[in-house]
């Protein structure tokens, strides 16, 4: 259900992950994805949707659940959304790559997961950590 080149960058590093079809999209679901300092958990399932035009059509937003939130109370913007996917409420992080950010026939899981991590990094200052 995967490309080829995602298939391998998550076999390559040994990711815990499943893959599985919901209402014609691809959810890869990393279970106890590690996050960084500052949040109110040091883990939480992780859920990417990919449609049907992946990977020409980039994918955006992800989910997480259980919920995370930053340690300090704080808000994190475009994070309040409760969706129900896979039998689960799953955190919605509205996120977008920039246009013309996401190269078709080059990028892939491994760009997105990148997206992930920064945005999860921006969340949380550097004095929250």
């Amino acid at each position: 259900m995967l490309p080829p080149n995602d298939a391998k960058y998550l076999t390559d590093r040994a990711v815990n992950h499943s893959v599985t079809l919901e209402a014609n999209m691809t959810c890869v679901l990393f279970p106890d994805f590690l996050l960084p300092a500052g949040f109110n958990r040091t883990q939480s399932n992780l859920l990417l949707r990919l449609s049907a035009g992946y990977p020409d059509v980039p994918p955006d937003m992800w989910w997480f659940d259980p919920p995370i939130r930053r340690a300090d109370g704080q808000p994190i913007p475009a994070t309040d959304v409760i969706e129900q996917h896979m039998g689960r409420s799953w955190q919605r992080w509205s996120r977008h790559f920039a246009a013309g950010q996401w190269k078709s026939g080059v990028d892939g899981l491994e760009s997105f997961m990148a997206l992930v991590r920064r945005e999860l990094e921006k969340s949380v200052p550097v004095a929250v950590r």
